[in-house]
């Protein structure tokens, strides 16, 4: 999720722990606690792009991360403030609030590494890395919460209610995708294709709509459900698949073929522009939807220099023309009107 949401979730988490023994401090502390996690994306500079993909939610998003740093931190902060609170306090406060930021990264579509040294990425793909719904009401009971005194019985009730509204939305999002994931092939079945292999993930911003990945042989269809109406095949992009071209991808170093594929879970396609071989991570849909169909390009991906049938460089791809197409009143009315 987003940094902000994660910091607000650590400092709830860590509010619930201490905050009546400690006041605001046991909520800064978790706010920095429930943003280290992420820090490794300043170590992603230092990788190859496709390594650095790999890295990032790895080791710092993992129980072992969490394990170890809880009782360091908790040790560290407990000499800081000279004894005053329970070092046991401290170390829960920080376990805590590390923890559940790999395990809010779960239900995202990119996952997280959470039972790392072993690299499966464990993810639901149930809720956007920014939604409004999760984080402003989220954001709202904890402020309320934090501007009374600790000693206020409400104080406590209000930060529960805000843990209590996430974690229910978290769950609103798992019983959604699970509905669209069981309809998934027959809507497209319905309209006379047959197609396998689905993928369900929430649309930007919202739980309220949503894409439906799905694949032939010859082509991946994406199509779109919104809980507020039926499925519409007019509305399905169809996107042909070019995986041969990665496959006999040749390389001046490393060869990530198989990581591309790792990385995607198989959803993919590729298209050669000029001298670059652009590899499309199919995952996370196209831009066709934010652009009232003016534009329609995937989000993610690489694009890989070739000189001589040879790979040179590789950089992140993304559609640069994607921010001048934008059109966020097409977009909201699609989520809640098909006309």
């Amino acid at each position: 999720m987003d940094s902000l949401t994660q910091i607000i979730l650590g400092a709830a988490v860590a509010e619930a722990v201490g905050g009546r023994k400690m006041g605001n401090k046991a909520a800064l502390w978790g706010a920095i606690a429930g943003t280290l996690p992420d820090l490794d994306v300043f170590l992603m500079q230092f990788y190859h792009p496709i390594d650095a993909a790999l890295m990032h939610r790895g080791f710092s998003h993992s129980i072992l991360f969490a394990i170890i740093m809880g009782p360091i931190l908790g040790w560290l902060i407990h000499r800081l403030y000279k004894k005053r609170y329970d070092q046991k306090t401290w170390m829960w406060l920080f376990f805590l609030s590390i923890i559940t930021h790999p395990m809010l990264d779960i239900f995202t579509n990119y996952g997280t590494e959470f039972l790392w040294p072993f690299s499966t990425r464990i993810t639901f793909n149930t809720v956007f890395v920014i939604d409004p719904l999760y984080t402003v009401p989220f954001m709202i009971c904890l402020l309320v919460a934090l501007f009374m005194k600790r000693e206020n019985p409400k104080r406590k009730k209000w930060n529960m209610f805000g843990i209590y509204y996430s974690s229910a939305y978290l769950m609103w999002g798992v019983i959604v995708k699970l509905f669209i994931l069981s309809n998934s092939t027959g809507y497209f079945a319905n309209n006379g294709l047959k197609t396998s292999n689905p993928m369900v993930t929430p649309m930007p911003l919202t739980s309220f709509y949503w894409m439906v990945l799905t694949e032939d042989d010859h082509n991946y269809y994406i199509g779109y459900k919104s809980i507020f109406y039926g499925f519409n095949l007019s509305d399905v992009d169809t996107i042909q698949k070019y995986k041969a071209t990665l496959k006999n991808l040749k390389w001046s170093g490393k060869n990530y073929s198989s990581q591309l594929e790792f990385i995607s879970n198989g959803y993919y396609t590729t298209e050669t522009i000029g001298d670059t071989i652009n590899y499309y991570d199919l995952r996370f849909g196209v831009t066709s939807k934010l652009s009232n169909g003016v534009f329609t390009k995937p989000l993610m991906g690489y694009g890989m220099v070739v000189d001589n049938g040879i790979v040179q460089k590789t950089i992140p791809y993304r559609p640069s023309q994607m921010l001048k197409h934008l059109n966020f009143t097409s977009y909201l009315h699609k989520i809640f009107s098909n006309d």
